[in-house]
């Protein structure tokens, strides 16, 4: 045989040897060179080696680098618009010009494989050749990936994704409402392009053809893989925070499942199946895949909106119970997904940030904590969450003077915070019941998260406990609160003597039933002196003697001084002619009670005065004290405060501070330090005073203070009782630790005032040590010598 002949036949079959152009060739003329070679020359298998080896190197040092080359390649553009569309030509053309390449080796590919097939023991070889040749395009494409190339794929995929999700956007828009328009765009939202000039469909067939070549290739995961999950992902996240930030009033998983559905899903499945929509029914590997997609991207959506909920949730606390859709959804999401200790973190640094610093008052903090206890509460009701969350609101709370005031103002007034709702609604706390059905039942008991707070006392679980429990327990004491109701109680009395107390005999009966009627028996006593008092006025008011003696109206509240809060100190010594009329009433209570009297408070009530000046008369109500200032001016229309303040009866500090009030009228000013003087001519000033201020009720310096004595000095008088106490312990002892002290105290406390607690005790014991009365050494205390 002649061996040019044999050769010439190698390279018209195989051309791929000597650089040949590749021509039809017949199965046959293969298989007789096949036996041709192995029975003249033995070398057939060379030749059969030889083809791939050949193919290796073209790949390597020919085709691919100018695969990655077209790939990369990238015009100066002046938008990131021009650049992705440049992105998406470069991609298919270079995926389009590898098919053509591959299909030419396949044809070489199969001739090899026909070619085995003649020789013997070819079962041993290379199970399928075109396997092989495929695993050697992955490799050695892979092998010389540039950097960045997944930025041109990526681009590819994001034109196509937006082209798709325009094209499908009517079939979501229907459960979403809101996103529904009227406005005419006159872009096409997915090619940019005129709606006239539109070029989706041509954009959608060039994708498809070039997913269909990926696929073809075998490149298709390999090479766009990644790429699609960041992009998915990257879609999904922009597309639940667009759609579902802010919106909390209603439930968002219906309308981000449907989109996922219809667009995402979607799309995968045209990409994974050559274009189509609908999966061949014997194609169970691409329907498991597919199946596999929507499950993972669900549980992402649940992550993301989570996310989304969560980063808003204080907004969803105050919108509480509009949010609750949003609260509802969130329950889902973590079901789902381990966000507890997302939550938990975010929520913290939200409250602290938003809450827990002094540019917010106190009732703001209290309406946020009312509301964050409800919210978490709907959103778990094991109570955990609460506990952790709100444990820093509640020392930050503690920490706050007029905390208590604030609570019991919002338990007896209509306002933001809604305790005075729920404290209507009568809800005991039954945590005592409960803990013992939970123990009950301890086969169903679950363990805590590791890092939920320690439950210190069971018994008095907070985690399911009412609301006004859970705001009492920021003190921790009843008694605290009730002190404070009884404070309040007699302002609103003192201060509005026409008061109708209906609405606080429902607060009363209210608090009696959460708190005890032994705790609030004072309070009652304190409502029936205002009916008595107005009995009593009737009456002496009625009286024929005192009608004939009385320069003036005058009426007083007459209370059982043992049930009220204590007074603060504070003296006003009153004119002789007003004294006198505090005597003629007296002189008529005493006639009509026979062995009793009045012990007036000149301090307190209010007093109606008409001012004459000039042409002008005004009609104020003011306080005693500033009552009495403007008194002293008709006499003398220029005073000292030294002076005023020895006439009557003010220290000078006080007596300042109550002048500011008739400064603020335009009629006293200050003419020289510390002396004060009348305007008695007709002032702009007065004149409006005059049209604004007639028969109005003006107490604006009062506002703020309390005829009462604050819970501090009450308690500080308290234990003011146990000096004595604590002094002849120290003669006899020399030296006691306040533990010590505390102890010994409680003995003597068991039929008076309580000792109270050993931080207030220990702040007794340091202002007296700061007086020089005590001498705190060595973690002791002894009087000094």
């Amino acid at each position: 045989m002649d061996i040019d002949v044999v050769l010439d036949k190698v390279g018209r079959i195989f051309p791929i040897l000597n650089d040949g152009v590749l021509v039809s060739v017949s199965d046959d003329e293969v298989r007789n060179l096949s036996q041709e070679l192995q029975q003249t020359l033995d070398i057939a298998e060379n030749i059969y080696e030889s083809v791939f080896l050949e193919i290796k190197t073209l790949l390597s040092e020919k085709y691919v680098p100018q695969f990655w080359k077209h790939l990369m390649k990238c015009e100066l553009r002046t938008t990131e618009e021009e650049k992705l569309k440049t992105h998406f030509i470069n991609f298919q053309e270079s995926i389009l010009n590898l098919e053509d390449i591959f299909i030419k080796f396949s044809e070489i590919v199969r001739r090899t494989s026909v070619f085995k097939q003649s020789l013997p023991d070819s079962n041993q070889w290379f199970s399928s050749e075109q396997e092989k040749l495929n695993e050697i395009l992955r490799t050695i494409l892979l092998s010389q990936i540039p950097p960045h190339f997944n930025d041109v794929v990526y681009s590819f995929y994001s034109i196509s994704f937006k082209v798709f999700a325009n094209g499908h956007q009517s079939e979501v828009e229907g459960e979403d409402e809101d996103d529904s328009t009227e406005l005419i765009d006159l872009k096409c939202k997915g090619c940019e392009r005129e709606q006239d000039n539109c070029r989706c469909q041509e954009l959608v067939c060039a994708f498809n053809k070039t997913n269909e070549s990926l696929s073809n290739l075998g490149l298709l995961d390999r090479l766009a893989g990644h790429t699609l999950t960041s992009l998915i992902q990257d879609r999904i996240c922009t597309f639940v925070k667009d759609k579902c930030s802010g919106n909390f009033e209603k439930s968002h998983f219906a309308f981000l499942e449907k989109w996922l559905k219809c667009v995402v899903i979607n799309w995968l499945t045209r990409i994974f199946n050559k274009g189509h929509l609908k999966i061949d029914e014997s194609n169970d590997k691409l329907k498991e895949l597919i199946k596999n997609f929507e499950i993972k991207l669900k549980f992402y959506i649940y992550e993301i909106y989570g996310n989304v909920i969560i980063d808003q949730f204080f907004s969803i606390i105050i919108d509480y119970p509009d949010s609750i859709p949003a609260i509802n959804d969130l329950q889902i999401c973590l079901r789902s997904i381990d966000l507890r200790k997302y939550l938990i973190r975010s929520l913290k640094e939200t409250l602290e940030k938003r809450l827990l610093h002094p540019g917010v008052n106190t009732m703001d903090i209290l309406t946020a904590y009312v509301a964050a206890i409800k919210a978490i509460r709907h959103l778990d009701n094991s109570g955990i969450i609460l506990e952790t969350v709100t444990e820093p609101v509640k020392e930050y709370l503690k920490r706050r003077h007029d905390t208590i005031r604030k609570v019991v103002t919002g338990l007896t007034e209509e306002g933001p915070t809604d305790l005075n709702e729920e404290l209507a609604k009568g809800e005991i706390n039954e945590n005592t019941d409960k803990t013992k059905n939970e123990l009950s039942y301890w086969e169903n008991w679950q363990p805590d998260p590791v890092d939920a707070t320690p439950m210190l006392n069971p018994a008095k679980n907070t985690r399911t406990a009412d609301i006004i429990s859970m705001v009492v327990d920021i003190y921790g004491s009843k008694d605290l609160f009730v002190s404070e109701y009884r404070n309040l109680l007699a302002d609103r009395l003192l201060t509005q003597l026409d008061f109708v107390p209906d609405k606080e005999i429902r607060n009363l009966e209210l608090l009696k039933l959460r708190f005890g009627e032994n705790l609030l028996h004072n309070c009652e006593v304190m409502l029936k002196d205002i009916s008595e008092s107005k009995r009593i006025n009737s009456h002496i008011q009625s009286d024929i003697n005192y009608i004939d003696s009385k320069s003036w109206e005058m009426s007083s509240l007459i209370i059982s001084a043992q049930f009220w809060p204590v007074f603060n100190k504070e003296s006003l010594e009153l004119p002789e002619e007003i004294n006198n009329e505090f005597i003629k009433y007296k002189t008529a209570y005493e006639s009509y009670k026979g062995n009793r009297t009045l012990c007036w408070r000149e301090v307190t009530g209010r007093v109606n005065i008409e001012i004459e000046i000039g042409s002008k008369t005004l009609d104020m109500s003011v306080t005693p004290s500033q009552a009495v200032i403007i008194w002293h001016f008709q006499d003398k229309t220029e005073w000292t405060l030294e002076d005023l303040s020895d006439v009557m009866k003010v220290p000078s500090s006080v007596l300042r501070k109550r002048i500011v009030f008739w400064q603020t009228q335009g009629l006293i000013k200050e003419k020289s330090h510390d002396v004060y003087t009348l305007i008695e001519e007709d002032k702009a000033a007065i004149n409006e005073l005059n049209e604004t201020s007639k028969n109005d009720t003006v107490m604006e310096d009062e506002e703020s203070e309390s005829a009462m004595a604050s819970l501090n000095d009450q308690r500080e008088e308290e234990l003011q009782v146990f000096w004595s106490y604590i002094v002849g312990m120290l003669t006899n002892l020399d030296s006691l630790t306040l533990e010590r002290i505390h102890q010994m105290l409680k003995m003597f406390a068991s039929n008076g005032p309580t000792t109270g607690s050993l931080g207030e005790l220990q702040e007794f014991l340091q202002k007296k040590v700061k007086q020089h009365e005590l001498v705190f050494m060595g973690g002791v205390y002894h009087l000094p010598k």
